[in-house]
Order: C-alpha cells, then structure tokens, then sequence
C-alpha cells in the first residue's frame, strides 16, 4: 500500500509524516465469532480525531465497535461478517492518518520523538522571542526614534523572525498542508495563516515605511501556542506510560512445551489457546491459563486483591499476571495475551480514559465549529473594513487580528487533557475510571463502599507482635524464610535482617519449607506441615528438630491515612461503608480501626 500522510483534522496534533500501511490480516484475532484488530493510528490527538475517525470506521459493514485512545494511539475495531481488515484501513487512511499494525513500543517510540520535536521547536522560538523582544522595545517606546535607526531595529526583527518562523511553525505548517491535502481544515490553518500573514505585512510595512510591523506578533505566537503543544504532548506520554504499567505486570516470554515434548520459548503475544505451558517457580503466568499438572503456591493478589497466596489444584484456572511461587506448573493456555484478564482491565482503563463526558462532548462540539467561524469571522473583518474605506493593508490587519486573538481554542484543549490526567493520576492511585463521566458524576454520590485489602489496608502481610518464644526463634526461621518466595516468609525475613540462609533447601508445594539450619532440620510452613494445630488467622508455623513448633501471626496493616480519609468523607456527609471476602473477625477489626461503623 503507498505511503499516507498522517495529519491531525481537528489540529491539536502535527503530523507525523509518510508511514506505510501493512497489510493487517496477519493481526486479526477472533472469538466467539467476534474478530478484532489493533491499530496504530498516527497523528491523532484531540477529541476532533477521534470522533472522525470512530465515526468513519463504524460505518463500515458488520463493525460492533471502533474505539480510539489517543494516549496511545490504538484504535481496536470489532466486528463480524465478511469485511476485509484492509477496508478499515483504508477509511481511516482516506481522512489523512498514518496507520500500522499497533505496537506498544512503536507507540512510544513515536510520542518520544514527536516530544522532541517540539522541544526544539519551542526552544527556537523561546530564544527568538527573547532577541525580538530586545530588538522591539525601542519600536515601543521610542515615538521620536529617527526613522534610520527604526528601519534598521525592524530589518534586524526580520532578519531574526524569517528563520525562526520556518523552523518553530514546522509543526503547524505542514499539519495545516497536510489537512488541505484531505480537504480537512483544521485548527492549525488559521494558526499558520495568521503567521505567515504577519509576516508578509511586516515585510511590506518595512519596505514601504510604514508604521506597524509585527514580527515579534508571528514569534510570540508560535512560542506561546508550542507551549502548549509540550505541555500536551508530555502529558499524554506520561498518562499512557501510566496505562502501559499494566503491561509490566505480565510476561514478555514463556516456555512453551511442543508436542514431542521440546521446551522453547516464545513471546508471549504468540502464545495461542491451547498452547501447553510450562510456569517455574517465581514466573508469572503470560496468559490466562489451566493447571494440567503440578501443585503450587500462587499469588493471585493482583486479580483478588488477597494477601494469602492460594494452593493451586489440577484444573483450577489462574489469569494472566498470577505469580507461581513454589514449584513448576504445566498449564494450558485458555485465551491468548489479547484476550487475557489482564487485557480486559487493559481496554477497561482505555474505554474509561475515553468515553466522552459531558463537557468534552461539548468541547468536541466547540472544536468542529471552531475554524469555518474563524475564517468567516476574519473574512467579513477584511470585508467589512474594506467597504468603509480602509486600505487593504489595514484591512489585512484586521484579518489578520482576529485569526490570532481566537488561537487557539483553548476548551478543545483543556477538557480532553484534563480527562486524561485525571484518568492517569487515579490509576496511579489504584483507582480504574471505567466510564469518562464518572468524574463529574462524583458530585452525585452519597455512599462510598471501600474494599479491604490493599484499599483500607497496605496490602502486605506484617508480622503482629511476637511472643517471647516466637522471638527467640526468629533468627533460625529467618534462616529457611530467606530461601522462600512466599509473602509470609520474605515478611519473616524483612523482620530479622540480613543473616546466613539456611543448607539443603527443598520447597514442598502448597505446604512451607524445609531445611537444615545449625545442623538441624528445620521446617516453615502451615501448620499441618509441622504437626501444628492450626489457628484461625494468617499464621505461618516454625519447626526445629527436636522442639516444639511455633507460630508467627501476621497482620495487614491499616494505613496511616485510613482513619483521616474516612472521618474526612464522613464530613462531607457521606455514608462509609466496608465490603470485604475475608473473614469476619478481620473485616470487623479493620472497619473498627478505621472509624467505619458496623
């Protein structure tokens, strides 16, 4: 397919020049009968973008849903029937995008470069602003400054502001060329127009001898406009590195074991359902997955949001992201990495950053609208004045004041990006948007239900107060509990220190650790491993050859800031409630502390 120029319609985004298009069948995925593809779509970022182009590729034939996030640039469309993975292409092509099949590393890749791009940009501008301000404020100020040395202060002007307006409105002028070429005007015409206007009758107020000219009016404004672009450009990197936090928590490779039994490893995009996979002690699982054989510790806090690791069983399935602990695992794959849990919280956090709220519905609005007023406005300006018997030079500045005073529109461009922002500064904090409006509807609520583990609490399991006996022990069960992987044991072995590691280490699945310690053997675990009887909260039991077992309590710990944070929404009138899958007594201890009523 030939090369396509990628532009931005509505103008909030230069663009980012020729891109071939590949043929996207080798990247269709289906399920259900359902087929989808992710794309890289480059140049788009303003709610203007996305409304074109969702529209565009909805239409299409058997298209259930086309979405666009424009922190990262992936457009994923589903759809059934017979339409070629090329049509959808094509139609975002023909509104003048780049388009490619949709990489996370090429995403960043190009928001890095188009950052830079900026940068420097800006820089020429804020260093041309800064000379043409020096060479203009004897043109302001001095009414009897002989006409000598006010033409050569100007000629200087020119001479500065001719390279500067090339180089820094680089961004603007072949995004606005890019978008008459698709026969598009975006927001970025005006804004060049403006510019180059003002310098054009600079130029002519110079050579004629006139009274106005304007260089330092085109420098300032592409400075002032880049701003803002950086501004934009930075955050939109920094809330898609926030999005792209998720991928960290899945497996690049895994081991694949091929049916004559050969181990290979492969990448985890390539992993298909029904791959047989091998899960060692300490990975975590790419794909969402079956346990076909093996017994292990697993922790799967990061979908139950519990501390305890759970002991895996033969047909249990365990999602994508779940940490094999103890023992290797033969697991069989039951949806490939695009399908997984992980990918599904994935597009949730997509399609909450994205859906439109309210206010960027109307922003939206105000961004369509926004340069066929522009233009008329200017027009019927120059019109206008040219009736009444102003020159043309007059007029044009005229024109040309109007065009500059209305750059750009700034409700485009704040409400998308304060969305974002937003949207990535909770996630941050834990917090999934699963609707874009559900931040102006937080002024609705009048009940807030709070999760336990990792919400109200820290989420990592603490040693409670010890006993004088468990104490005594601490440095022998530190010993087996710095060569374990378990949550209990690391907290075990953050508590003692650094100290020797216990010999002959042998993990047993499911149960604890056993070992020699001082020449003895030594076991750490459940209580069932160490002949114990068990207890009813989280404990982990210490056994030295020859003596009786001990236990260690473990607690998870309420946050410092829990009790402010409820007392402080309970002020606001409020209700606060706790929900919770744990065990009574836990949830009741938490909510007591945390000044939650039962």
């Amino acid at each position: 397919m030939t090369a396509l120029m990628s532009a931005c319609p509505s103008g909030l985004s230069p663009p980012t020049g020729p891109t071939p298009v590949q043929d996207p069948s080798a990247f269709v995925t289906q399920k259900n009968g359902v087929k989808s593809l992710d794309l890289l779509v480059k140049g788009a970022s303003c709610g203007g973008c996305l409304s074109k182009i969702e529209a565009a590729v909805t239409k299409l034939s058997g298209v259930s849903q086309a979405r666009l996030n424009l922190s990262t640039g992936r457009l994923r469309v589903e759809w059934s029937g017979s339409l070629k993975p090329r049509a959808i292409v094509e139609a975002v092509a023909r509104l003048g995008y780049g388009v490619t099949a949709f990489d996370p590393g090429e995403a960043d890749v190009q928001g890095a470069r188009n950052e830079r791009r900026l940068m420097t940009s800006l820089v020429v501008a804020g260093v041309g602003t800064a000379a043409i301000m020096f060479l203009s404020e004897p043109l302001w100020f001095g009414s009897d400054l002989p006409v000598e040395i006010r033409d050569i202060l100007r000629w200087l002007s020119a001479a500065v502001a001719l390279p500067v307006v090339f180089v820094a409105g680089q961004p603007f002028f072949t995004s606005a060329i890019a978008s008459i070429h698709a026969r598009r005007l975006n927001m970025d015409v005006p804004v060049s127009l403006a510019v180059i206007l003002a310098l054009v009758l600079s130029f002519h107020e110079t050579i004629t001898g006139g009274q106005h000219a304007f260089f330092d009016a085109s420098v300032m404004l592409l400075f002032f406009l880049l701003i803002g672009r950086v501004l934009d450009a930075r955050l939109r990197r920094r809330a898609y590195a926030t999005a792209n936090q998720l991928a960290s928590l899945q497996a690049a490779t895994a081991t694949r074991i091929a049916s004559n039994g050969r181990a290979e490893t492969i990448r985890a995009v390539d992993i298909r359902p029904g791959d047989m996979l091998l899960i060692a002690a300490g990975e975590r699982l790419p794909v969402d997955a079956e346990v076909v054989s093996g017994t292990s510790d697993a922790d799967l806090r990061l979908v139950t949001g519990e501390i305890e690791p759970v002991v895996t069983h033969l047909g249990q399935v365990l999602h994508a992201g779940a940490v094999n602990l103890s023992a290797p695992l033969d697991v069989r794959a039951i949806a490939a990495a695009n399908d997984s849990l992980m990918a599904d919280i994935a597009r949730l956090l997509e399609a909450g950053e994205q859906k439109k709220s309210s206010y960027r519905r109307l922003a939206d609005k105000a961004a369509e609208l926004y340069v066929p007023q522009v233009h008329l406005t200017a027009a019927l300006g120059f019109a206008i004045w040219l009736a009444f018997g102003a020159t043309a030079a007059q007029a044009a500045f005229v024109a040309v004041t109007v065009l500059i005073i209305t750059c750009p529109c700034a409700l485009a461009l704040a409400a998308p990006l304060v969305q974002v922002v937003a949207a990535g500064r909770l996630f941050r904090e834990g917090v999934y948007l699963s609707s874009g409006d559900a931040l102006e509807r937080l002024a609705l609520v009048d009940h807030v239900i709070l999760d336990k583990t990792g919400t109200l609490t820290l989420g990592d399991p603490v040693p409670a107060a010890l006993s004088q006996e468990a104490n005594n022990y601490l440095p022998l069960a530190a010993a087996l509990a710095r060569a374990s992987r378990h949550p209990f044991s690391r907290a075990i072995a953050k508590l003692a220190g650094p100290g020797p590691v216990a010999t002959d280490v042998r993990e047993v699945a499911g149960k604890g650790v056993i070992g020699t310690v001082d020449g003895r053997t030594a076991r750490l675990g459940s209580a069932i491993f160490v002949d114990a009887k068990p207890g009813m909260g989280s404990e982990l039991w210490f056994a030295f050859e020859g003596e009786q077992p001990v236990t260690f309590q473990f607690e998870d710990v309420l946050r410092p800031d829990a009790a402010e944070t409820v007392a402080t929404l309970r002020a606001m009138g409020l209700e606060v409630e706790l929900l919770s899958g744990d065990r009574p007594e836990r949830v009741g201890n938490a909510a007591a502390a945390a000044g939650i009523q039962a």
